[in-house]
């Protein structure tokens, strides 16, 4: 019994407690103090759950969360053997002892002095033992709660690969991961953050190829989040982020475990959020919006088509209504001259100046959106129906928006559709740049354009530049930029992220 898990697991705790400068709430050898402390944080919870018990003599406590233990398990691995075993020959500390690692047919098992974790692991889903005269409880991992089954990622569509994405449970998340990568180099490190919620988030990386640095700076901005809940991902994202001003961000975001495989072995950092099925991926750069799975799962040259695409889509999304308010507004002379005349009258119908009317129809169609994604499904079409109606046809027919102005709000938003993790900063950008193209023209939009860069250029969250391999230019990295080389020659190769710095 000198070696015994249990045995080890008190010299653990011990050492970790005299360590410790925290002071905590040691369970005690007084039973009905322990449960009575329990009642005090817990209050009278309907959920909480005791069942006592004696064996041989000694008085036990069995605490669980009803709706997160699966009870056939407790009923069958914990308690039956428990009650079932002859405890009259043991006393204190021994009781728990035999109970946990000589009784127990469970695997996920752990012990723990400190009553206030317990508190937290019995909340997560655990069931705790305590006996009479023993100082320590034993925490039994019997989680079994309503969850959502792995299905398609609803903003990540591919035409190939896998159809399954992220859910809410980080346990299932991790094992999808780990399907994955049946390695020992894939290493996770699990943190709690919020002071209340006590959220589980895990940082995933593979040792073998990820910066010892990066790592360390990700687990401390984590580890320093001030937060008091943790509802999603969301949350952590900004202490993550790249201190400057911008509407870019530096993180990443998936619900695609293939995806978030692929990027870790880049080098790259993952973080998963207990409750929540969106990845966070860091350090992410600008040329990876117009990237997707499928660029690699096809034909080179197809993968280079559509990326180039995308990033004219992008152009298009955030400048064309800031240059079609400049043309007609200053520089009327780049327009062809078979088209001035129809633009011309069209516009002079409209009620209000270009700027105004490119503003609204802009404003209108960001409202028909928003409204659209947040009203219940089943009534979800009458938004589109309004949209095609009032803001098309009947706008357009009683003189309020001009023909080409629609044309334009009607291409800039297909457009901004194609990469959509930019949608964010492209929609700010569109009505900045209808501003300054309405009041300065062109060289306006030009001046504002090299601003934008010069703030993406300024960007290296974790010393990695958010414009590589642009800004600094690394020519090696070019391989998987717009253009991509095939699986023969760059599967010899793995890229890191620690050589784009």
């Amino acid at each position: 019994m000198k070696n015994s898990w249990f045995k080890k697991r008190i010299e653990e705790i011990t050492v970790q407690d005299e360590k410790s400068n925290k002071e905590k709430v040691r369970v005690s050898a007084d039973l009905q103090k322990n449960k009575a402390y329990f009642k005090q944080q817990l209050g009278e919870s309907f959920d909480v759950k005791y069942r006592d018990c004696t064996v041989s003599g000694h008085d036990f406590v069995f605490v669980m969360l009803d709706g997160m233990c699966d009870h056939l398990l407790i009923t069958e691995q914990i308690m039956f053997p428990v009650i079932n075993t002859d405890f009259s020959d043991t006393n204190g500390d021994s009781i728990v002892y035999k109970a946990a690692d000589g009784v127990s047919a469970s695997i996920d098992k752990s012990i723990t002095s400190d009553i206030d974790k317990a508190i937290s692991e019995m909340l997560s889903g655990n069931l705790v033992l305590m006996a009479q005269g023993a100082q320590f409880a034993v925490l039994f991992g019997v989680q079994s709660f309503a969850k959502r089954s792995p299905d398609e990622p609803g903003t990540e569509n591919q035409e190939r690969g896998s159809r399954e994405g992220f859910v809410e449970n980080f346990k299932d998340n991790i094992a999808m991961v780990r399907r994955r990568v049946r390695s020992p180099v894939f290493k996770i490190k699990t943190l709690e953050v919020g002071t209340t919620s006590k959220t589980r988030v895990c940082v995933c990386y593979m040792s073998d190829r990820t910066d010892g640095k990066l790592l360390d700076d990700v687990v401390e901005r984590i580890k320093n989040a001030q937060l008091d809940i943790v509802a999603g991902s969301g949350f952590i994202q900004p202490f993550l982020d790249d201190k400057k001003a911008s509407v870019f961000t530096c993180v990443g975001t998936t619900e695609r475990p293939d995806v978030f495989t692929a990027k870790l072995s880049e080098g790259k950092v993952g973080i998963i959020v207990d409750g929540t099925p969106d990845a966070l991926i860091v350090p992410h750069l600008f040329i990876e919006n117009f990237h997707s799975l499928d660029d690699y799962l096809k034909r080179p040259y197809y993968a280079a088509f559509v990326r180039t695409l995308k990033i004219i889509s992008f152009m298009f999304s955030v400048f064309l209504p800031g240059l079609y308010v400049a043309i007609c507004t200053f520089h009327q002379e780049m327009i062809p001259e078979t088209m001035v005349f129809g633009i011309t009258s069209q516009e002079s119908k409209t009620p209000l100046p270009i700027v105004a009317e490119a503003l609204l129809i802009h404003l209108v169609y960001e409202i028909v959106r928003e409204a659209g994604l947040r009203m219940p499904k089943a009534v979800g079409h009458a938004v589109s129906i309004v949209g095609a109606l009032v803001i098309g046809e009947s706008a357009v027919t009683a003189g309020i928006i001009a023909a080409p102005m629609l044309i334009v709000v009607g291409l800039t938003a297909v457009s901004s559709f194609v990469v959509s993790s930019l949608y964010e900063p492209v929609a700010v950008m569109r009505f900045t740049f209808i501003i300054i193209g309405g009041m300065v023209g062109i060289y306006g939009i030009m001046m504002g354009f090299a601003a934008v860069l010069v703030n993406m250029a300024s960007l290296s969250p974790y010393n990695t530049p958010f414009m590589s391999p642009l800004s600094p230019t690394k020519i090696g990295a070019w391989r998987d930029l717009v253009m991509r080389e095939s699986w023969v020659n760059m599967g010899k190769r793995r890229m890191e992220i620690s050589k784009m710095k």
